[in-house]
């Protein structure tokens, strides 16, 4: 069972699931999933916020991927979702049987920081906003049951609306695309990400060596590459420049969006998820980590 199926992840992560043939049975609160795949599947709906919708939904259950989150919002609808819904999404699966929980959760529970080919297990959380604080206590629910989570930092791909569209905006702030900005970000195409979403449901329980785990390409990009990457989609790209973080960061006076990107850019965010990789017995595409750009964005999108 996923549950967010027509979300910007959970929609991959279906896809994906049904390509690999399970049986799968798709939970989404706003539209009817619809999948593009011939493999039978079966749609309910059901509301994280509501927990009497819950009941019964895991009957029959041997996986869940719970890929719904609320992303900003009210601190209240995080909670109701987040921390409340994941906790009585977790119980009635329990209930049910289900043999294994894996929680999609992210990066930004460590908070703000640098963090250097980092593991989990050397991190500490310190969640700064209502949606991340309420993703932490939902991995907490998750783990509590003997769930796995999953903590991607950067997702690329198509239906993204969090991540280009940021840094769109800190370079039309800016006027050019930085170079010589070498801060180094874990990043991932959501197909990749949504085959180990999946490859972590169906893995040999001794395969797995851990309960939490990053998951993002092995190497990490700079922000110059990202940037550059960015600003290929607009129309016009902008200009290459040499600007350094603070002159940048004098320019973004006033705009908190782009200021909010070039904070998450000044330093290192690079997460260590080879033990996913390895545990899931999958290897990274061939293709460089940016390469989803080019079909994911299209072209004059961004502008």
């Amino acid at each position: 069972m996923i549950t967010g199926a027509t979300g910007f992840i959970g929609a991959h992560v279906a896809r994906e699931a049904t390509r690999r043939g399970a049986e799968v049975t798709l939970v989404s609160h706003r539209r009817h999933p619809q999948p593009s795949a011939t493999h039978p599947v079966q749609s309910l709906r059901a509301n994280l916020a509501e927990p009497e919708s819950l009941p019964g939904l895991c009957d029959g259950v041997d996986v869940l991927l719970h890929c719904a989150s609320q992303i900003g919002g009210t601190p209240e609808s995080n909670h109701a979702v987040n921390a409340r819904g994941t906790a009585a999404l977790v119980a009635e699966a329990q209930r049910a049987g289900v043999s294994r929980v894996v929680y999609l959760s992210t990066a930004a529970v460590y908070g703000r920081g640098t963090f250097r080919c980092a593991r989990p297990e050397t991190l500490d959380r310190r969640p700064r906003s209502p949606t991340s604080r309420t993703r932490a206590e939902a991995e907490d629910a998750v783990l509590a049951a003997g769930g796995i989570v999953l903590r991607p930092h950067l997702v690329l791909g198509r239906g993204d609306a969090w991540v280009v569209p940021g840094l769109t905006g800190l370079l039309r702030t800016l006027s050019c695309t930085p170079w010589g900005w070498e801060t180094r970000h874990s990043v991932i195409a959501v197909s990749e990400l949504a085959a180990l979403v999946v490859a972590a449901g169906l893995a040999a329980r001794t395969s797995l060596t851990a309960s939490v785990y990053h998951a993002a390409r092995p190497e990490p990009v700079t922000a110059s590459a990202l940037l550059e990457a960015v600003a290929d989609r607009m129309a016009p790209p902008p200009a290459r420049q040499a600007m350094d973080f603070g002159r940048a960061r004098e320019r973004l006076a006033g705009d908190g969006g782009a200021a909010h990107a070039w904070d998450m850019l000044a330093t290192d965010h690079w997460f260590d998820s080879a033990p996913l990789w390895a545990d899931v017995h999958r290897e990274p595409g061939q293709e460089p980590p940016l390469a989803c750009m080019r079909d994911a964005y299209p072209a004059h999108a961004a502008a």
